[in-house]
């Protein structure tokens, strides 16, 4: 059987690339992409290599970054160019093969596996000199045999490069790496870690893998797997359909909450924006996690599970405010909030009921909501909103966003 050979393009600073392409005069300064501060949203998207050498990076506030690089230029995001070049890379990856899995806008795995175009380093080469060439974009290519690794060369040199990973030179290539450069390894994972001195990928490979899940959990062995190398996942292409596994909103709202009225408000409407997304996909879900950023950009998160498997909004705002008071003592405004449902199962499926729970009404909410979702999805969704709603709209309540469908909240956002 012959040895994958899977690439991993990563787009060289995505966003900022496409600015600079349509306007030349950017490419000798600092500059970056940015949320819209007016919107709450001013966080660094993306940056380039100038900005990068002043030790602006990608997620910090742009005041944080001006303060490092004070002639930074910050420019507003358009994302439907991103699309469009997006979607002009992908086009040319399929001329290669058809197992193309998308990682994001900017970032692809390739499965190149016995190609007859050549090899895969022949084959990342040729595409990197195309997307230079066709799209005036550049990219660099990882050469690996799993997914993980491909990756990992992709960050290995940039930009414009080449790295390919073998059974033969991972452990001189990847083993020194720090571990927070394998992939699905979040800021609290490397935190856990660094408390056992386990600092670089090769101190991860060479734990016992019981002890990496008695340290990390579930994850932990996959981790272990995926530091030696035997990590074995199959490029998918983007036409197939994960699992959905939660179900979330979040916002960063207008202004700052510092009430828990204000903090109601949000939740009543993230929660509906949840559950009706629930009922769209025939889930219910168990379990209810809230993640809540203050104005300092700390982040917070707390889950519990619910009392009985639901997708009704109101059962799922009341847990999610039971969480915030339980857990938010505070000492700071908010700004931003989220609410997420994990633990789904298929709403025919029977489930369990409590004893406090009356069937009567639970049917009864269950035909409202169907009927709001109905409504909605013919007239939009601010057509209708239970009082809790109203209260602020146009002033903290904007329509949340969707988390990713597959993974939900990220790590330490």
């Amino acid at each position: 059987m012959a040895e994958r050979s899977i690439l991993h393009v990563d787009q060289n600073c995505f966003f900022a690339s496409v600015e600079m392409k349509s306007h030349p005069q950017w490419r000798d300064i600092p500059m970056a992409v940015g949320g819209d501060s007016e919107k709450r949203h001013g966080i660094i998207l993306a940056k380039n290599r100038h900005a990068q050498a002043y030790g602006v990076k990608t997620a910090e506030a742009i005041w944080q970054a001006k303060q490092k690089c004070p002639d930074l230029l910050v420019v507003p995001a358009h994302f439907e160019q991103y699309v469009y070049y997006s979607e002009r890379t992908r086009d040319l990856f399929l001329q290669y093969t058809d197992l193309v899995e998308p990682f994001g806008l900017d970032e692809c795995w390739l499965d190149v596996t016995a190609s007859s175009i050549g090899t895969g380093r022949e084959i990342a080469d040729e595409i990197r000199e195309r997307v230079k060439s066709e799209l005036g974009l550049s990219c660099s290519v990882g050469v690996s045999f799993n997914k993980s690794f491909a990756k990992l060369g992709s960050d290995y040199k940039k930009p414009d490069a080449t790295t390919e990973i073998t059974r033969e030179n991972f452990q001189s290539v990847v083993w020194p790496l720090p571990v927070a450069d394998l992939l699905f390894v979040g800021r609290a994972t490397e935190a856990v870690l660094a408390k056992m001195n386990i600092r670089t990928i090769g101190d991860l490979a060479k734990l016992q893998p019981d002890f990496a899940v008695s340290v990390l959990g579930k994850n932990g062995y996959a981790l272990w797997r995926s530091a030696n190398g035997l990590e074995d996942d199959p490029v998918r292409p983007a036409s197939y359909e994960r699992p959905l596994k939660s179900v979330g909103n979040s916002t960063t709202t207008p202004r700052d909450m510092c009430t828990r009225k204000d903090v109601h408000e949000v939740v009543s409407t993230l929660s509906a924006q949840v559950a009706s997304r629930l009922r769209k996909h025939h889930f219910c879900a168990g379990t209810v996690t809230i993640w809540v950023r203050d104005v300092h950009l700390q982040s917070y998160e707390k889950q519990r599970a619910l009392p009985s498997e639901t997708n009704d909004e109101q059962a799922i705002a009341k847990l999610a405010m039971e969480l915030f008071d339980e857990s938010y003592d505070w000492h700071a405004p908010i700004r931003s909030f989220g609410v997420r449902t994990t633990n789904l199962s298929d709403e025919q499926d029977f489930h369990q009921m409590t004893i406090f729970e009356n069937i009567e009404k639970t049917q009864k909410d269950d035909k409202v909501n169907r009927a709001l979702d109905g409504i909605r999805s013919r007239f939009g969704y601010d057509v209708v909103m239970r009082g809790t709603q109203l209260q602020g709209k146009g002033d903290l309540c904007e329509e949340g966003r969707e988390d990713h469908p597959h993974g939900g909240f990220k790590e330490d956002l």
